[in-house]
């Protein structure tokens, strides 16, 4: 009774240690006289200082403080982009042993990712709207007595606006007639 006891109240209580020794909470409590562990309010109020802000660190001192954050900006937005092209343009992964594969497998996905950052940059809308609303354009084959025609559906308002803000010319209605 006595080991157990003083391990309650002691300085060594396994549910306290682990709280303490935990890599998020354990840097906002502290441990009491009693063993006891509390928040302490010291150390939340240093944490809530530097919310918001990042801390950066580099070898270069030559480079300027702006260049550094605008850096790191940029390599968020590097990962976003590798992210999309595994995601957004279903990507699958291709296996190249040879140099020169590996540089043109590269290059096309860089060239596909371009395509997709400026279209979201001339239409102003993400990629998955534009592919949402772009997919919807089907052509449809009909049949008659005298043969049949390629159609292409209506267009929607919204379909049209991504045309004209991509400088590209509509389908054409129909893309084949064929009498026989």
């Amino acid at each position: 009774m006595k080991a157990s006891r003083a391990s309650e109240t002691g300085n060594h209580n396994k549910a306290g240690c682990r709280l303490l020794s935990h890599p998020t909470y354990g840097r906002y409590l502290k441990t009491l006289k009693s063993g006891a562990v509390k928040i302490d309010p010291v150390k939340m109020k240093a944490e809530k200082k530097l919310d918001g802000k990042y801390l950066l660190r580099i070898s270069d001192d030559t480079i300027r403080a702006e260049d550094v954050a605008l850096g790191y900006k940029q390599l968020i937005d590097v990962e976003a982009a590798f992210k999309a092209l595994k995601s957004t343009l279903d990507l699958r992964p291709v296996y190249h042993r040879l140099e020169d594969r590996i540089r043109a497998h590269v290059l096309l996905c860089w060239l596909a990712l371009l395509l997709v950052r400026i279209t979201e940059h001339e239409t102003g809308d993400t990629w998955s709207k534009i592919k949402q609303q772009l997919q919807q354009i089907h052509l449809g084959r009909f049949e008659g007595k005298k043969g049949f025609v390629f159609q292409r559906a209506e267009l929607t308002n919204k379909q049209i606006s991504y045309l004209k803000a991509l400088k590209l010319k509509q389908p054409p209605r129909f893309f084949e007639v064929y009498t026989g």
